[in-house]
């Protein structure tokens, strides 16, 4: 079959001056309908975002990026880009994510610094961007999620109207808790598939950026530390909860009454939130979207979540088991 989208990126590619001899190939793909390649010239490699516009807006990620840039956070350059036609060329942050570095039996000690002190940058970034509330009313859709997919397609179990209400009833006090925790930009996937480290070393390159949100301050970290692709043990993650919340700018200490064990609750709970979320999201990429991979990304994020119902000592209709 011919790939028709590839065929246009090669005639758009062709008509930029500076690439009159290069080669193309395919990279791996997100939970989207994104696309990447790289694209590799005899003296520069440069990444392809393929988003069909029929299916994928570029605008967020050309606004999100360019506002992170500005901020200090180190988001890939835009080169070149063509928003009728949805293709990016983009700076090219190499291949070695967090995931593969730790994989290797590397130190991450550097790259966890360097994470937290770009996530203390987002945070007291200037909000010159609209960006989307992260509130009760979105964390009830995302529990959703959990209902709609993962048990009916992995447990199979289609909960009724009443299964449904006392799992969200149950729910309610912990959304409404995260929900006034204060808030600052959140990444929204700040985990190690989405940090790089270039060949030239720190900062951490951060992608898959867009759907930035204004969200707790809990939120990214609890992504970092509770990782739906890692198990870190719970004393390292208590170490960099702390080490993060040390650095907190005051405003945000005297909420927690300047108590580690109070924010480290909080992050907890947001952990817990992300991962109901994250087993909803993985099961639907799987049987609607067809990509299974994700399948095997389950059996983790459960053993998070379980952890986490024994360490906050909750009973949750729907998710205790």
């Amino acid at each position: 079959m011919v790939d028709q989208r590839l065929q246009a990126a090669n005639t758009w590619l062709s008509s930029l001056s500076h690439l009159n001899a290069y080669t193309i190939q395919p990279l791996a793909g997100d939970a989207s309908f994104r696309r990447y390649f790289r694209v590799s010239s005899p003296h520069e490699t440069y990444v392809l975002m393929d988003a069909p516009p029929t299916k994928e807006d570029m605008v967020p990620f050309l606004r999100v990026c360019s506002w992170l840039e500005k901020a200090g956070i180190h988001a890939p350059k835009i080169l070149h880009q063509d928003q009728q036609l949805g293709f990016l060329l983009l700076e090219d942050f190499g291949d070695t994510t967090w995931a593969v570095y730790l994989s290797q039996n590397n130190d991450i000690t550097p790259l966890f610094k360097d994470a937290l002190q770009q996530l203390h940058t987002l945070q007291s970034a200037a909000v010159t961007i609209d960006l989307p509330l992260f509130d009760t009313q979105r964390m009830q859709t995302e529990a959703n999620l959990y209902l709609d997919w993962y048990l009916p397609h992995i447990k199979g179990d289609t909960p009724d109207q009443k299964k449904r209400d006392a799992f969200h009833q149950t729910l309610s006090t912990i959304f409404a808790n995260i929900d006034q925790i204060p808030k600052a930009p959140v990444h929204l996937d700040y985990h190690s598939r989405n940090l790089m480290l270039q060949k030239a070393g720190l900062p951490l390159g951060v992608i898959d950026f867009q759907d930035a949100v204004l969200g707790p301050i809990t939120y990214d970290l609890a992504s970092l530390l509770y990782d739906c692709y890692q198990d870190y043990p719970e004393k390292e993650r208590q170490q960099w909860s702390l080490y993060f919340f040390k650095a907190l700018p005051q405003k945000y200490q005297v909420y927690f009454n300047h108590d580690f064990n109070t924010w480290h609750h909080m992050l907890r709970l947001t952990a817990l939130q992300r991962h109901i979320k994250a087993m909803g999201i993985f099961a639907r990429l799987a049987f609607r979207d067809g990509k299974k991979q994700f399948l095997h990304e389950i059996p983790l994020t459960k053993k998070h979540l379980d952890d986490e119902l024994q360490a906050l000592t909750l009973h949750i209709p729907l998710l205790n088991s």
